[in-house]
């Protein structure tokens, strides 16, 4: 089920989440197919992990964007944390992130971020953050600043980051990979076709280029993107997209359901059937991918523990059959 249009508090006055948003037109809805509906958590976990976010004073991409695993995922303590506050500066047509000017950055973020994964015991963490178009690096520093917060405080965890695609930020991609993530990820979201109505601010080959010059700086850093579906894109727009990420030699692929956050958010064209995401799956893999997910509920941190132990698993397998 969607709302009509999420609203925030300041003081005692409720304004939009999303002002930019609060004049369109309201968009058709569709209802979810049994394959797309997800139980809410009531494990004493849960509440636990809850507890560590809120106690660290830390913003998490699972509450920030309604993802419908986080009853899964904070079930067995993983928790994708969202870094550079709350307010993103962009205003994709898909995302329930709250849009706005954003506040300064929290200087004590990155250490709060390590002393979480730290509590939490995490093997392996994801980063993400808000666009930050306001600072002169897209915010790469405070990402890079949190990379090493959290190898001083849990040297065994592995990092992966999935950053903004620091559109005219010269230098700025130089600062992450230098911090050295286990995982460099740059989602492409949707086929170019789309990029006028779904993310309007970000420009897709500018995003592949990214990718590519990642791998360019250090070609034994593991890179990822992800894409949604069900915009109204077609299966040879989809097919192409992979085709161009293997060109910038992305390792993994990640392949989801565009969920409609609100009403005055992009409509869903369609809910793709699992048996399509299989084929998905298929292709990718024909076409030289590591490790591809694609399902439904198939986001970018989901089971990404998991998935980096296969996604070395394979690198090896790889190497030993070249």
């Amino acid at each position: 089920m969607v709302t009509l249009l999420d609203t925030l508090k300041t003081g005692d006055t409720p304004r939009p989440r999303h002002p930019e948003k609060a004049h369109k037109p309201d968009q058709e809805t569709l209802k979810k197919p049994d394959w797309i509906r997800v139980r809410a958590s009531s494990s004493p976990v849960f509440a636990q992990t809850r507890e560590i976010v809120r106690e660290n004073n830390l913003v998490t991409v699972c509450e920030e964007a309604g993802c419908p695993n986080i009853g899964e995922c904070w079930s067995k303590k993983h928790a994708t944390m969202m870094i550079m506050g709350d307010t993103c500066t962009r205003a994709c047509a898909f995302c329930n992130v709250r849009t706005g000017k954003p506040e300064a950055l929290d200087s004590d973020e990155p250490e709060n971020v390590a002393n979480a994964v730290a509590t939490l015991g995490l093997k392996h963490v994801v980063i993400t953050s808000v666009d930050r178009d306001d600072l002169d690096d897209g915010g790469a520093q405070h990402i890079a600043d949190t990379i090493y917060a959290i190898r001083a405080a849990s040297p065994n965890t592995t990092t992966e980051v999935l950053t903004p695609d620091f559109l005219r930020k010269d230098g700025a991609l130089e600062i992450v990979v230098e911090a050295k993530p286990d995982v460099f990820n740059h989602n492409l979201e949707t086929v170019p076709g789309k990029y006028l109505t779904v993310r309007p601010g970000a420009r897709y080959f500018h995003s592949l280029r990214l990718l590519d010059r990642v791998k360019e700086l250090d070609p034994t850093m593991f890179t990822k993107s992800g894409i949604m579906v069900g915009f109204g894109e077609t299966r040879n727009e989809v097919l192409q997209l992979m085709d161009d990420l293997r060109i910038a030699n992305v390792d993994f692929l990640t392949i989801g359901q565009y969920l409609q956050p609100t009403k005055k958010h992009h409509k869903i064209d369609r809910f793709v059937t699992p048996d399509e995401f299989k084929s998905f799956e298929t292709a990718a893999y024909s076409k030289g991918f590591l490790l591809v997910s694609s399902s439904p509920l198939t986001r970018s941190s989901y089971h990404a523990d998991e998935d980096f132990s296969r996604l070395r698993q394979a690198r090896i397998a790889q190497i030993a059959n070249a």
